[in-house]
């Protein structure tokens, strides 16, 4: 079993989209709630409430395993990038 790259467990709940977990949309943009901590792996794109979807940070990474470029990003920061395999661009919230 490969090291959890986390300091948060595997079964943390997250927040994403529909887009990402069975459409097969790539994440472009990470954010670290500064308030409650909550991770969210979205597309980049406008997100319908009806498409969000609560899922553990481990399924997450299942999808996308380069999400753990970001498991130092602090509270409160976000990391966008523009396209899978491209480089991470952190930044503090606004």
């Amino acid at each position: 079993m490969e090291d959890w790259p986390f300091d948060d467990a595997e079964d943390v709940v997250t927040m994403t989209v529909r887009q990402i977990t069975h459409g097969g949309q790539p994440i472009l943009l990470v954010s670290h709630d500064a308030s409650d901590g909550m991770w969210q792996f979205l597309t980049g794109g406008p997100v319908q409430m009806a498409d969000a979807m609560l899922v553990g940070l481990r399924e997450v990474y299942r999808i996308d395993p380069s999400i753990a470029e970001l498991a130092d990003l602090p509270l409160g920061w976000t990391a966008e990038r523009s396209a899978p395999g491209q480089p991470w661009q952190r930044k503090p919230s606004t």
